[in-house]
């Protein structure tokens, strides 16, 4: 099977005339996995499949292309290939791209979560076999296990009610899109008033849409935002969100919030551990259930790390240098 990369982004069959997360025209039929910005199509005239939260969250992003709506399990068959679209996890609309073609049948992921962000379609896998397995590994170290969503969720709204009780306004640092709406989720049985930076409020009526609760949200408003929850990024609180509320605490949210020296590059008084990928072990144990013919790894700093674990297991794989990003 011919599995190369597209530069810095996107993958390629080019014997199947297919693209993943990819924005050139070498391809008939590309296949966009979610609407965060590193795997969005950049070309103004590019046409798409993706499924139908993905096209209005892209659209709502500044996507100006043509896209084809596949729901999850509808089937696209070419001359090639047969394509159907399986849920990731990893944010609302996000997808997997399974490919039946007679050299073989390959699983794209995108980026994705099992078990499933609350705020997500869900996970699921293809029944049939998967030949190919193209994984991103970003979280690729043993130090990455998460605790489950119940008890982050808990963490989240502990933090949110202590820091008002205490006088001070709780500020979460979240991604716009996927985190944003998830930590929001996990706050809304907590029925505590929210205000979002508006670049993560524009998306949120999707989110509503899909019957995901987000509780009692509004845009962020600087006259009115003190005493409620906050929910901002990383860079907009250095540039000003909420500089006029003198009393409050920060929670970073991220899987990066692991790491050590976290601790160090930021100013926060919570690291929550909160992760829209899958973490070290999932990924591993995903591969053994799956044991593909080959593992072919993207997104990560540590491929070797996989790969050692993959050979111990004897399955094969491939490291495909993709570039990375810390958003999660």
């Amino acid at each position: 099977m011919n599995i190369t990369k597209a530069g810095y982004h996107g993958i390629l069959l080019p014997d199947l005339n297919i693209g993943f997360d990819y924005s050139g025209t070498e391809t008939q039929y590309t296949f966009i996995s979610h609407a965060h910005a590193d795997h969005m199509p950049r070309g103004k005239a590019t046409h798409v499949y993706c499924t139908p939260n993905t096209h209005d969250l892209m659209r709502k992003r500044g996507f100006k292309g043509k896209a084809d709506r596949l729901h999850f399990g509808e089937t696209l068959t070419t001359d090639k290939a047969r394509i159907t679209l399986y849920p990731a996890g990893h944010i609302l609309g996000s997808a997997m791209v399974f490919v039946e073609s007679d050299d073989g049948n390959i699983l794209y992921t995108g980026d994705y979560r099992t078990p499933p962000s609350p705020a997500s379609e869900g996970f699921s896998l293809p029944e049939k076999s998967v030949d190919h397995f193209i994984t991103e590994a970003t979280f690729s170290l043993p130090i990455y296990k998460w605790d489950s969503h119940e008890v982050l969720g808990k963490e989240i709204r502990t933090f949110a009610i202590q820091s008002l009780e205490e006088g001070y306004t709780p500020v979460f640092l979240a991604y716009n899109l996927g985190k944003a709406q998830e930590v929001m989720h996990m706050l809304a049985p907590a029925q505590l008033p929210v205000q979002i930076h508006g670049a993560g409020y524009k998306l949120c009526d999707i989110y509503e849409q899909a019957g995901i609760d987000l509780g009692n949200y509004a845009p962020y408003d600087r006259q009115s935002c003190k005493g409620k929850v906050l929910i901002t990024t990383n860079s907009a609180i250095n540039n000003g969100f909420a500089s006029n509320v003198r009393k409050k605490k920060l929670a970073y949210c991220s899987g990066w919030a692991t790491r050590e020296a976290t601790r160090s590059q930021l100013t926060v008084h919570k690291l929550i551990p909160l992760s829209d990928h899958l973490d070290f072990f999932e990924l591993i144990n995903l591969c053994k259930k799956l044991r593909p013919q080959k593992v072919y790894i993207t997104h990560t700093p540590n491929a070797s790390v996989v790969q050692h674990y993959l050979d111990e297991a004897g399955i094969a794989s491939r490291f495909l240098d993709l570039e990375m990003e810390e958003d999660d």
